[in-house]
């Protein structure tokens, strides 16, 4: 039951538009969220994952600021995160309001597959997989996470979706202006806050509200705008976005990023972004989604513009030394791409640049390659394979992000299953051994196996291996 601290309820009351009803939203809070989706459009069309799920009893309704959102039902109850679909990278899990930002920067935004992108406080990665899913693999996109317990699972989520284009920070997300002085084409800051929005999924987020944490959280939230605003180039856009329902926390950090420069913000009206979009639009041009308006959680966007470069705050750092990568050589370029073509039928040109740390061999977004020295990344692009005397051994992210839609041995589900709890995968009749084979279910990639002829190897990575993978 969700539990409403009566000085939270007092306080909102103040903020509440009037056309809105305090018992509205109250009631709302304590109903149940629909359960959402969005489908991974790096691995599967929309069509096609509704054709594929729709003989198991799920049904579609579509999310009108999202075409890849999808409030879902289905006729049983099933553990949607282990099954096969999910840990195939085929949809991620995600509440509704949470696809707004996004949408937001994309809004009139003509991307170019040389642009940078940054993911101010990434974690746990809905927002930064839709961002690599709307720029299509292409291009650099920079996700930030401070957190060090959160990073792993943004990498995680980043490799389960096939994503390339990425560069893993961490970071206290205050540094990008001073480090990445204007050099990204588009921001996202779905900054902390104190997740006033989030008491549907978490009925006792608001008991211990407390308005003087909300100050101090309009404080870090005010440097962090600032920060966003400096790393954008003139003429890019910066979307603001919180989880949370005071105007402390959202209009008031817009309105102080404008009194800081008058001359170079610009905020964006919102109020077309989708269908009925203007129930939620502000006087500013802001969405402030209160959870009664669309059946949603609370969320907040703010979409601005960068009219005119404004001045740094501090001189440009010292660069970064010691860089541990360094470009292949064409030799070991053109055998790591013949591998990977007759092995895998996969063309690594024009696919990104392939840069060695000792025996890694790694595949970095070429727009990245500016970028270094300018400040310490923790992952960026995609493993490759390894090197041996004997030859390379692919690895299993570089495979699910760019062998969709390869050659592979199909598996039946119960099989399909068997693989990714780990397990080989005995065949019916001996045949001649093929080496490194990928593996799939349903056209869409599980992994890699060795063929010895008589059964599948199983190379599912230890940490990708499930105890239980849920049948439909």
């Amino acid at each position: 039951m969700v539990q409403l601290n009566q000085n939270f309820i007092n306080s909102i009351a103040q903020d509440l538009p009037s056309h809105l009803s305090l018992d509205d939203f109250i009631h709302f809070c304590g109903q149940p969220l629909r359960l959402s989706i969005r489908v991974n459009t790096l691995k599967i069309s929309c069509a096609h994952f509704i054709e594929r799920m729709t003989p198991f009893g799920w049904s579609f309704e579509p999310i009108p600021w999202c075409k890849e959102g999808f409030w879902l039902t289905f006729n049983k109850n099933c553990q949607l995160g282990n099954t096969i679909e999910h840990l195939q990278g085929l949809f991620y899990i995600q509440e509704a309001s949470s696809m707004l930002p996004p949408t937001a920067l994309f809004q009139g935004f003509d991307f170019n597959d040389t642009d940078t992108l940054l993911d101010m406080a990434s974690a746990p990665g809905s927002k930064t997989t839709q961002i690599a899913a709307m720029m299509n693999n292409q291009g650099l996109l920079i996700a930030n996470e401070y957190s060090a317990s959160r990073i792993k699972v943004l990498h995680a989520n980043v490799l389960r979706m096939g994503i390339s284009n990425t560069a893993l920070t961490h970071f206290d997300a205050r540094v990008f202006g001073e480090y990445l002085y204007e050099s990204t084409e588009a921001i996202l800051l779905d900054a902390p806050c104190s997740g006033e929005g989030t008491v549907r999924k978490d009925p006792d987020a608001l008991t211990h509200w407390d308005p003087d944490k909300i100050d101090d959280i309009a404080t870090t939230q005010k440097a962090l705008i600032q920060s966003a605003f400096l790393t954008l180039k003139p003429g890019g856009s910066l979307v603001y976005s919180t989880c949370t329902l005071n105007k402390a926390e959202n209009q008031a950090v817009c309105l102080y990023l404008k009194d800081l420069y008058p001359d170079a913000v610009h905020f964006d009206d919102l109020s077309q972004l989708f269908p009925e979009a203007n129930k939620a639009i502000t006087e500013e041009g802001f969405l402030h989604v209160w959870p009664q308006v669309y059946d949603s959680e609370g969320f907040f966007v703010a979409k601005i513009t960068k009219k005119q470069s404004v001045p740094r705050l501090v001189p440009q750092p010292n660069k970064q030394k010691n860089f541990p990568f360094s470009p292949a050589s064409q030799k070991h370029t053109q055998a790591l791409m013949d591998y990977f073509h007759h092995t895998f039928d996969i063309d690594l040109s024009g696919q990104g640049t392939i840069m060695q740390r000792e025996n890694e061999y790694w595949l970095f977004p070429t727009p990245f390659i500016p970028f270094i020295g300018s400040m310490r990344f923790q992952r960026i692009g995609v493993k490759l394979a390894d090197s041996f005397k004997q030859g390379f051994k692919a690895k299993h992210e570089a495979l699910m992000a760019l062998g969709n839609g390869k050659a592979s041995i199909t598996l039946p589900q119960e099989e399909a299953e068997q693989f990714l709890m780990g397990r080989d995968i005995f065949l019916s009749s001996k045949t001649k051994t093929q080496g490194e084979v990928l593996v799939s279910y349903e056209g869409q990639l599980l992994g890699m196996a060795k063929h010895l002829g008589n059964k599948l190897k199983n190379n599912l990575p230890r940490d990708l291996v499930k105890d239980k993978v849920v049948p439909l």
